[in-house]
């Protein structure tokens, strides 16, 4: 079919306005926040209802057209660069909460409802939607569930998998797949559910998504320990993990973000310090005293020079607001930001630890390292200039040596961005020939014309 009587049929489905093939807006869609080249589709279609997602479906599969689906494109793997020649399809307007049930703590969603809004919307009805991905304030649940966000409470609370109770869902054949249920319980057929999960649209274009929610915390406290010495701060996180404390947040910034942070957010954090952790204990009044007077305890015991508590709402909000814009800040140092996010047990991260900074030793390379330290889940963010071709030569070098140490440790290769494109090659490094095999005979049966964004997990 020509591309002008495509854009006829397309149109017919979501009107004119929702199909853009100009060359601003397909350059607009060629890219995400990976550091990978971009790639230019032929058409993206924007519709307005869930119910036109499965006609778009079809119309692509029997077209041969490869579909990639977008949120807001903030995933870091390459999950939503699309196959040159293809079609993007953008799920950003499809931005409804269908329904809070505050009676059975479950909420129903569009795929475009950015995640942030979502978490305030259930928080004014007394309820608590945990999954806090760094991207929040953009990123959109289907984008979170594609890609099986964690973020900064993951320790405590679990991902986003752990809150996906159903999701609706349309098949290359533009027919609607049911999963899950508004129940606690549902063991009806296969967990197709839990396929989509970290799928990033492999298998499937989602529609609606059932959410479970929580009851919010009664009290929170939040600290500060500083330390002048990384090893002391990797040492507290296992330390206070092995003492059967489990935090709401347990986050670590080494010297080089903390220096980066506080020059961008002035958020007062000890430019002096080699390393902080940020920890947040929560739950009834009476176990959140006795867990932060544990976990002062703790560092202190181990080795911080000094441990503050937040005394206010205003001083808890600046402290996580600074973990908050470390990725911004590091972006800001350099042309080009590598942001990894190998993951070990938690019992490894001293270990992870010191063979980021030796790796940064090794290839001569300026690496800031924070994150999800309480599961493990580290990003060693490499600040370069890929137009340096012998420096970006050492940067990749130096990654693959970081999944390397990480898998040694008995730790994985992405911990909540996904594999996408940036990390295919590694798959069958961490798994098998087996299991890569096993998911291509599933891809190729679900997908037989592989429309669905083509390139992405295991590659083909």
């Amino acid at each position: 079919m020509s591309n002008d009587k495509l854009i006829k049929e397309f149109e017919a489905i979501v009107g004119a306005d929702g199909v853009m093939h100009s060359e601003s807006d397909l350059h607009s869609y060629s890219y995400d926040s990976a550091v990978l080249d971009s790639k230019t589709p032929s058409l993206v279609i924007k519709p307005s209802s869930t119910e036109q997602l499965g006609p778009v479906t079809k119309l692509c599969n029997e077209n041969g057209l490869p579909i990639t689906v977008r949120g807001a494109g903030t995933n870091l793997s390459g999950g939503t660069i699309p196959h040159p020649g293809g079609v993007v399809l953008l799920t950003n307007g499809l931005n409804k909460i269908l329904e809070i049930n505050e009676q059975d703590l479950y909420a129903v969603v569009e795929p475009g409802v950015v995640t942030a809004q979502f978490a305030n919307e259930v928080a004014k009805r007394g309820l608590f939607y945990p999954p806090d991905p760094g991207s929040q304030a953009v990123s959109t649940i289907g984008g979170n569930v594609a890609e099986n966000a964690g973020g900064l409470r993951g320790l405590k609370y679990g991902v986003t998998k752990d809150y996906v109770m159903g999701i609706d869902f349309y098949d290359v054949d533009g027919e609607l797949i049911k999963s899950g249920s508004r129940t606690v319980k549902c063991v009806t057929g296969y967990n197709l559910g839990g396929l989509m999960v970290a799928s990033e649209g492999t298998l499937g274009v989602f529609s609606n998504i059932i959410l479970k929610l929580v009851p919010p915390p009664k009290a929170q406290k939040a600290m500060m320990a500083v330390f002048d010495n990384v090893d002391k701060a990797s040492e507290s996180v296992a330390a206070i993990i092995a003492n059967k404390i489990v935090p709401c947040t347990l986050e670590f910034l080494d010297k080089a973000t903390i220096r980066y942070v506080e020059d961008f957010t002035k958020a007062g954090l000890p430019t002096d310090a080699e390393a902080i952790l940020l920890i947040e204990v929560d739950g009834h009044p009476a176990e959140v005293a006795e867990d932060a007077e544990k976990v002062v305890d703790i560092c202190k015991k181990i080795g911080a020079t000094e441990v503050q508590a937040a005394e206010t709402a205003e001083d808890r909000d600046k402290l996580w607001f600074a973990r908050r814009n470390a990725l911004p800040a590091l972006a800001r140092a350099k042309p080009t930001t590598v942001l990894e996010d190998a993951t070990v047990p938690r019992s490894q991260i001293p270990a992870m630890i010191r063979a980021l900074n030796d790796i940064a030793a090794k290839y001569k390379l300026d690496i800031g390292t924070f994150g999800h330290a309480g599961d493990g889940n580290l990003h060693p963010t490499i600040l370069c200039d890929r137009r340096n071709e012998e420096e970006y030569h050492r940067v990749e070098a130096a990654v693959d040596e970081i999944f390397d140490v990480a898998l040694s440790l008995k730790g994985t290769l992405s911990g909540e961005h996904g594999i996408g494109m940036a990390k295919s090659k590694w798959m069958e490094k961490e798994t098998s020939r087996a299991t890569l095999d096993y998911s291509l005979k599933m891809k190729r049966a679900i997908d037989p014309n592989n429309i669905l964004n083509p390139g992405k997990i295991i590659g083909v």
